[in-house]
């Protein structure tokens, strides 16, 4: 069974960073691609960014790129959401996501789900 396990959310103010963990329990998590999707509060879920299996390539929705960052590290199995510059738009339940491609969007492109971790930000 994979499993996947969203860690790191909180409250934090508009300007601030948070760092965003999501373990991944299964076998060859190298081969597989790892994307973020965030629901925000009446709102649809939304693909935020996607990581390669290897880490060699990403690609961002536009509403984060150049604040966020996607990385993975394979040795333990997990992927992580470096986001900086935080906005109170921002605020949303992150969820990490793995797909046998290397999907740019679409949920229904990514197989397996993790439960989500609440990132609000407000003065």
């Amino acid at each position: 069974q994979v499993q996947l396990v969203e860690s790191g959310g909180g409250l934090v103010q508009p300007g601030d960073s948070l760092r965003l963990s999501c373990a991944v329990s299964g076998r060859a998590f190298s081969r597989v691609a790892m994307g973020w999707f965030r629901q925000a509060a009446g709102k649809e879920r939304e693909f935020v960014a996607v990581i390669s299996g290897g880490g060699g390539n990403t690609y961002y929705a536009d509403s984060v790129k150049g604040r966020f960052t996607i990385s993975r590290d394979n040795a333990k199995n997990t992927v992580y959401l470096q986001m900086n510059s935080l906005k109170p738009e921002d605020t949303a339940v992150y969820y990490c996501a793995s797909s046998r491609w290397y999907p740019k969007s679409g949920e229904s492109n990514y197989d397996y789900w993790g439960q989500g971790t609440q990132v609000t930000v407000s003065s």
